[in-house]
């Protein structure tokens, strides 16, 4: 397959608009924080990051994706027969749980009760406004902050 489908411009477009609300906080938006990032506007910001980053994916993976968050689970295998809470416990790798504070895909609450699960496992959420993007290395204080703690 490969390349974009034609005629799922407008798909893609709206996805990205729903992905605008989920990506980084209200106080990211409120602050202002997209200007960090080099736009003027909270347009521009929605433009190009949110809406860009979808129109440039073909849309079966944007299906894909949604697909495996829907559906992805550790506990499924027979070894754990679905039991969430067993598979968590079996985890013996040190980790280090940094979620952001205000990531609304992957909250910090349910990573707080995975860590606990896990033995060899610290919870550090990254206190920021940053949401979903806290952590990928494009916010100085959060890059502090992962630095001073791993």
């Amino acid at each position: 397959m490969g390349g974009k489908l034609p005629g799922h411009g407008g798909t893609n477009r709206a996805v990205g608009r729903v992905y605008a609300g989920w990506g980084v906080s209200k106080a990211f938006y409120g602050e202002e924080g997209y200007r960090e990032l080099g736009f003027d506007t909270l347009t521009d910001f929605k433009a190009g990051v949110w809406e860009n980053s979808f129109m440039n994916m073909d849309p079966q993976n944007v299906l894909a994706m949604l697909c495996t968050g829907k559906h992805a689970d550790i506990s499924a295998s027979p070894s754990y027969d679905r039991d969430f809470d067993k598979t968590l416990r079996s985890i013996k790798a040190p980790a280090c749980v940094m979620p952001g504070s205000t990531d609304l895909f992957c909250p910090a609450d349910d990573n707080e009760f995975e860590a606990k699960l896990m033995p060899n496992a610290v919870f550090k959420p990254i206190e920021s406004i940053w949401g979903h993007f806290a952590g990928r290395g494009i916010n100085s204080i959060d890059n502090q902050f992962i630095d001073d703690n791993l």
